[in-house]
């Protein structure tokens, strides 16, 4: 009878734990899932806000359509990315045609003194601010979500129930370069 009581005693200490354990993966991979959905709506506000720059900018500088045409492209592109990885390719494109973009600005001084170019320029350093945010708040929850599959006795149960390691939205490699390029100073 105590042997019995034994087994069923540890038989329902490991359903508890098991339990436990799924419940856990399921709660922090609804955290990426949520995380992953903050930087889409910012995206979505930046994707937005582009157009908006495009027109603005077309008026003082129509014989740049190539840098139009590039920043449209690269919005369309970063528009259609699913996922963080094909998010931070397209993401990284769009920065660069809009750092051409902002460029401009500096050729076309009626354009730089522009209110609306002004306004939509601090609109998009507060959204990417917000993106930044949102990036950080992600890759925290991606890197918390990955530990606790790889983790023992937890990866049991992720592979069993088919949890997968998510991918971080980081910086393509050719926007690292420019991130980690230290800037020049001459006097």
């Amino acid at each position: 009878m105590i042997t019995l009581a034994v087994i069923v005693g540890i038989i329902v200490l490991v359903a508890i734990i098991f339990i436990g354990i799924y419940n856990r993966l399921v709660a922090l991979r609804q955290t990426t899932n949520q995380a992953w959905s903050d930087v889409d709506v910012q995206l979505k506000q930046r994707h937005d806000l582009v157009p908006n720059l495009v027109e603005t900018v077309k008026g003082y500088a129509k014989h740049e359509s190539g840098t139009l045409e590039a920043v449209i492209k690269a919005r369309n592109a970063a528009v259609s990315a699913q996922g963080p990885e094909a998010a931070g390719k397209a993401e990284g494109q769009l920065n660069g045609a809009l750092r051409q973009l902002f460029a401009l600005s500096e050729a076309y001084p009626d354009l730089k003194a522009n209110s609306n170019f002004t306004q939509l320029q601090t609109e998009l350093s507060t959204i990417e601010t917000k993106i930044a945010a949102a990036r950080r708040f992600f890759n925290s929850a991606v890197a918390e979500f990955n530990t606790a599959i790889e983790q023992f006795p937890a990866v049991l149960i992720a592979g069993m129930f088919g949890f997968r390691s998510r991918a971080f939205f980081e910086i393509p490699e050719e926007e690292r370069a420019v991130v980690n390029a230290a800037p020049k100073v001459q006097f």
